[in-house]
């Protein structure tokens, strides 16, 4: 099947459409991430305890995204993405206001709908991302993470701000959401109408050829390796989402409004070297940058985690060359796994599903950990896995495609 072809103005418009939905994806958990010393204190939690109850919401994005490549080929990126914006902002909803009544049973639900949502908009709006790649011939996925980074930003601003005049956090987290998600119900529009990506439920025998490609995925050696590099980058990268506020919260004697501070610093850096990372990629290749991330997000965190108590600035160094190194990671990944279009949903279904594993495994054991050596020490566990990916990081080497017709990129 011949890849459909779109005037220029469409895929620019696309772009921005899906630069739009990652911001704003970014902008949701950044919104909660960011607050959540706060909800630990409502919920007078211990460290062990907020590690479980994150994994109620990570649990809800890893029984979702096994079926995420079904579920874009039957119904379209645009609306996946929509109707899954929609749970995640209602699960933060709920969340907050579980937060806000003591209610951990209740926070635990609405982190469950949010991590279903969650899971589902971030596989279909990598899948929208990487179609929109093919059509422009360029590396461009790297910026679209760099607007989920950007989100972050925004949000971790917004909720230091908030948190120092004391806006409880069951206002600001449902306002915040049923913003962003109107905004994505217009970004949405401007996806490119192969977001439903080569395959519909219109097409005689789709289905069945959709089902099969989707788990026959599970049994390719590279896209599995593929996914354990971003499983590296997702614990790289999570456990700064997860635990870093609360660390500088906990581990400096910090206030509030600070770890919020101290969140958007690690985000900045993520920022920052995602929209660098194009250039670099372009540049010296998949591998060679990856392997540049793995050894600047190992010296931050060992940095951030082994310095004195009262040289928070220095920890915040630290932070930014995590950020940096933990940045790359995932987007380059999501590229890897779209080589071949014909591929691509089942693929980027098999690596986020891999990937959002760290999200399983990372908050229980980073927990536990905290509970006997504190948040700060307890992070230094994540130096396994940026081992490990560091020796499987050949898998993303690009691919030659098989197919003539479609356009070849060479990131």
């Amino acid at each position: 099947m011949t890849q459909q072809t779109h005037d220029p103005r469409t895929v620019r418009l696309a772009s921005a459409a899906v630069f739009t939905v990652f911001a704003l994806a970014g902008f949701n958990f950044s919104t909660w991430a960011a607050r959540l010393p706060a909800v630990r204190d409502s919920l007078g939690l211990s460290e062990g305890q907020m590690g479980l109850l994150l994994l109620v919401g990570s649990v809800g994005s890893l029984v979702a995204l096994p079926l995420s490549g079904l579920v874009v080929t039957r119904i379209g990126a645009p609306r996946a993405v929509l109707g899954f914006a929609v749970l995640n902002a209602t699960g933060l909803a709920v969340a907050a206001a579980g937060a806000s009544l003591g209610q951990v049973v209740v926070t635990a639900a609405g982190l469950v709908v949010f991590g279903v949502g969650t899971g589902v908009w971030d596989a279909a709006m990598n899948l929208e991302g990487a179609i929109v790649e093919q059509h422009l011939g360029r590396t461009v996925m790297p910026r679209y993470h760099a607007g989920f980074s950007l989100g972050t930003v925004v949000a971790a601003g917004v909720a230091a701000l908030l948190a120092w005049v004391h806006v409880p956090v069951q206002v600001h987290v449902p306002v915040a959401v049923a913003l962003s998600t109107v905004v994505v119900a217009f970004a949405v529009r401007a996806f490119l109408p192969a977001g439903q990506h080569e395959t519909t439920s219109a097409d005689a025998g789709a289905a069945p050829e959709s089902r099969r490609s989707v788990f026959s995925a599970w049994l390719e050696g590279r896209t599995l390796l593929i996914g354990l590099v971003v499983l590296a980058a997702a614990l790289t990268e999570g456990a700064g989402n997860d635990w870093l506020s609360l660390a500088v919260v906990d581990g400096f004697d910090q206030t509030d409004a600070v770890g919020a501070i101290s969140f958007g610093v690690f985000v900045s850096a993520m920022t920052a070297m995602r929209f660098l990372g194009t250039g670099l990629l372009d540049r010296y290749g998949r591998v060679v940058v990856l392997r540049l991330c793995a050894g600047l997000a190992l010296v931050g965190l060992l940095v951030f985690g082994l310095v004195p108590d009262d040289m928070l600035w220095l920890a915040l160094v630290g932070a930014v060359l995590w950020g940096m190194g933990a940045a790359l990671g995932f987007p380059v990944g999501m590229s890897a796994a779209s080589d071949d279009p014909l591929r691509a949903a089942a693929r980027v279904s098999v690596v986020s599903t891999v990937g959002y594993t760290a999200f399983l495994a990372g908050p229980p054991l980073l927990g536990l950990l905290a509970a006997h050596v504190g948040y700060r020490h307890a992070l230094l566990a994540i130096a396994v896995p940026i081992v490990i990916g560091l020796l499987v990081v050949n898998a993303a080497a690009p691919t030659r495609r098989t197919d003539p017709e479609r356009p070849t990129l060479v990131p």
